[in-house]
């Protein structure tokens, strides 16, 4: 995983400043300092993850997007479009470019709902469940490296955290 590591490293060495304590705005002293950004933070925390992902995916040929939406359309069996892109946090427009491109890959079937012909419903075909099988690894190898130098209870707590705040 050079090329992740390397991406990981150029993105988290530079100003790297300890953050520890209160970050109350009535605690923070100061001019307001992007290195102590819980946005930016989350960013470059993505940002990583992104790296890799990509790095590990590679054979799959699915975005992140589109491995959320294969992740919970396997989860879930049979869901309409726009249930889907909520659940996976996209907006209308990003899930129909999403579930289109997975579609034309063959890797979900699109059927309109008798009772509403406005709606979409999507389920997972038998080479989307292979393939998000083998994505699911990646995600999986991909989450692990990035979480390799907390221990088992600051991962729990980072997961914890972050749960709080996006519901």
């Amino acid at each position: 995983m050079v090329a992740a590591n390397e991406v990981s490293s150029a993105v988290l060495q530079d100003n790297e400043v300890p953050v520890t304590g209160d970050f109350s705005a009535a605690s923070m002293p100061g001019p307001y300092r992007l290195d102590s950004s819980t946005g930016h933070l989350l960013r470059r925390a993505l940002q990583r993850h992104q790296a890799l992902f990509q790095e590990c995916a590679a054979g799959t040929g699915l975005t992140p997007p589109q491995f959320a939406a294969l992740t919970k359309l396997a989860e879930l069996r049979r869901v309409t479009q726009n249930r889907l892109g909520r659940l996976v946090a996209m907006d209308p427009a990003t899930a129909q470019g999403v579930m289109k491109r997975l579609a034309l890959r063959g890797l979900l079937r699109t059927e309109k709902d008798p009772m509403d012909r406005r709606t979409v419903v999507l389920s997972i075909t038998q080479e989307g469940e292979c393939l998000v099988q083998k994505a699911r690894h990646a995600g999986q190898r991909a989450n692990q490296t990035l979480m390799q130098e907390l221990d088992a209870g600051e991962q729990a707590m980072l997961l914890a955290l972050l749960r709080r705040i996006t519901d």
